[in-house]
C-alpha cells in the first residue's frame, strides 16, 4: 500500500497512539487498509454517517485515506490545517463503532480530536463549538438560576448555532444541591454527571435509592468535576486533559465509582489511558456503570415491565451491554434488545444546524423503526443524547436503567 521507500512521519501529539506496529499518530492512522465494512447498509453502528450521506469521504475508510495523504504531504500539503480534512472528520459523530466493529479497529473518534486539536491552534473555533463543547462549565452557572437560563434558550440556541427544530433540554435544580447522604453499609461514589446532575436530577435521585437499597453509602465526589466528554468531540484536548487531571485528584483511590451517563464512562475506560499512558493513579481507579455494579453485588430489585433497550454507541463499542440486559431480566423484565445501530445525536452533533438533516436520517435507518416495532414498551436508553434523540424525534419519553429500576 505505501511501497518500499515509505517512512512513517514522527509527530507531536496529546494524545498517545500505542500499535502493536510501532508508536504514534502515523502508525495508529495506518490500521485503516481500505477493506470497507465501513460502507456496511446494515447491521451494527458503524459507519452512521456514511450510511446517511453514502459518501465515501464521510466513510472510515474515506477518512482514513484522507489522513494517509495528509500524512504524506503528496495531495493535501497543509498537514494539520487541511480544511478537506477538517469537513470530512467534521461528520464523523465520534461513536466509535470503528474501534470495534472494523476489522482493523481503526479508531477515527481519537484521530479526529488529535486532528482537531492542532487544526484549531492557528484558527478559531465557531462560536457554536465552542459553547456546546464548555457545557461543564456553564452548566453549573446557569443551574443557579435555571428559571432565567430556560427563558433565555432561545438566545442560546441562536449564538450555539442549534438547528431551530431541536429543542434545547431544560435545566434544573441539580441533583447535587440536594443531595443527601445516609450513613451505613459500603462506601460507594455516585458520579454526578453533568448531564445527570442539572439536566436529569431525578435519573441521579433513582441511582442513588438503588444504590442505597444494594447496602451501600452513596457519596459524590467531595466537589464536582466534569470528565471532559465534550472537549474531546472539539478537539479542545489541553482542556480535557486539565479536566481529568481533576477527576483524578478528587475521586479517591480504591473506592467504587458508579458513572450514569456511558460517554462519561467511556473517557474513563479509553480516552483516560490515552491522555495518561503512565499515571498511576489511573490504575487505582475503580469505575462502573450501575449495572455492572449492582450484578457485582447480587443486588436484583424487582419490576416487572415490557422493555425495548438502545444502547449508547461508545457502550455498544467498548463493554456491551450484556449487564444492563441481564440486570433488567433479573428484575422481571421482558426484553427487547434489537440492533438499533446509532441514534444520530452523539452529544452536540445532532444539535447543530448544519447536522440535523444527516442526524434524522441516521435516527430513521434502524432506531426508529425499532420503535415503531414495540409501540407499548417502556424505551431504555442510558445515554444523555440518546434520550433527548428519542424524545424528539420518536416523540416517546425515555427512562434510564436507574428511573425504571427504582419505580
Amino acid at each position: 500500500m505505501f511501497g518500499p521507500g515509505y517512512k512513517p512521519v514522527s509527530l507531536s501529539t496529546r494524545l498517545s497512539f500505542l500499535t502493536d506496529v510501532g508508536d504514534g499518530f502515523t502508525r495508529a492512522t495506518e490500521h485503516c487498509i481500505g477493506m470497507g465494512k465501513c460502507r456496511s447498509a446494515s447491521g451494527g453502528a458503524m459507519c452512521p454517517s456514511y450510511r446517511a450521506t453514502k459518501e465515501e469521504r464521510y466513510s472510515t475508510r474515506g477518512r482514513g485515506r484522507l489522513l494517509n495523504e495528509m500524512l504524506r504531504g503528496e495531495v493535501i500539503t497543509d498537514l494539520w490545517q487541511s480544511d478537506d480534512v477538517r469537513e470530512a472528520l467534521d461528520t464523523c459523530l465520534g461513536c466509535k463503532s470503528c474501534r470495534s466493529e472494523c476489522p482493523t479497529h481503526t479508531d477515527m473518534a481519537a484521530y479526529k480530536a488529535e486532528f482537531l486539536s492542532h487544526y484549531y491552534e492557528k484558527k478559531s473555533r465557531p462560536l457554536g463549538v465552542e459553547l456546546m463543547s464548555r457545557i461543564g462549565e456553564w452548566a453549573p452557572l446557569a443551574a443557579k438560576f435555571p428559571g432565567l437560563a430556560n427563558a433565555l434558550s432561545p438566545l442560546g440556541k441562536s449564538l450555539a448555532g442549534i438547528s431551530p427544530q431541536r429543542p434545547l433540554p431544560e435545566l434544573k435544580r441539580s441533583f447535587r444541591a440536594d443531595f443527601k447522604a445516609r450513613a451505613g453499609g459500603e462506601r460507594v461514589v455516585l458520579f454526578d454527571d453533568t448531564f445527570n446532575n442539572y439536566f436529569r436530577p431525578q435519573t441521579a435521585r433513582a441511582a442513588q435509592k438503588l444504590l442505597e437499597s444494594a447496602g451501600c453509602a452513596v457519596e459524590l465526589p467531595r466537589e464536582h468535576v466534569c470528565c471532559g466528554r465534550p472537549y474531546y468531540d472539539a478537539g479542545m484536548l489541553d482542556r480535557a486533559k486539565g479536566a481529568l487531571d481533576r477527576v483524578l485528584d478528587v475521586l479517591e483511590p480504591g473506592v467504587p465509582v458508579v458513572f450514569l451517563e456511558p460517554g462519561c464512562l467511556s473517557v474513563l475506560r479509553d480516552e483516560l489511558k490515552q491522555l495518561f499512558p503512565r499515571d498511576a493513579r489511573v490504575t487505582r481507579l475503580r469505575a462502573f456503570s450501575l449495572s455492572e455494579f449492582l450484578l457485582e453485588r447480587n443486588f436484583k430489585p424487582q419490576r416487572e415491565a415490557s422493555v425495548l433497550v438502545h444502547s449508547h454507541c461508545h457502550q455498544k463499542a467498548m463493554w456491551g451491554a450484556k449487564s444492563d440486559l441481564e440486570l433488567l431480566k433479573a428484575a422481571g423484565c421482558t426484553v427487547s434488545a434489537p440492533d438499533t445501530g446509532c441514534c444520530g445525536m452523539s452529544g452536540s452533533y445532532g444539535y447543530r444546524a448544519e447536522h440535523y438533516e444527516t442526524s434524522k436520517r441516521i435516527f430513521g435507518l434502524a432506531l426508529s423503526p425499532a420503535l415503531g416495532a414495540a409501540p407499548q414498551a417502556d424505551v431504555v436508553a442510558c445515554g444523555f443524547s440518546c434520550r433527548e434523540q428519542i424524545e424528539d424525534l420518536g416523540r416517546r419519553p425515555t427512562l434510564h436503567i436507574a428511573d425504571l429500576l427504582a419505580g
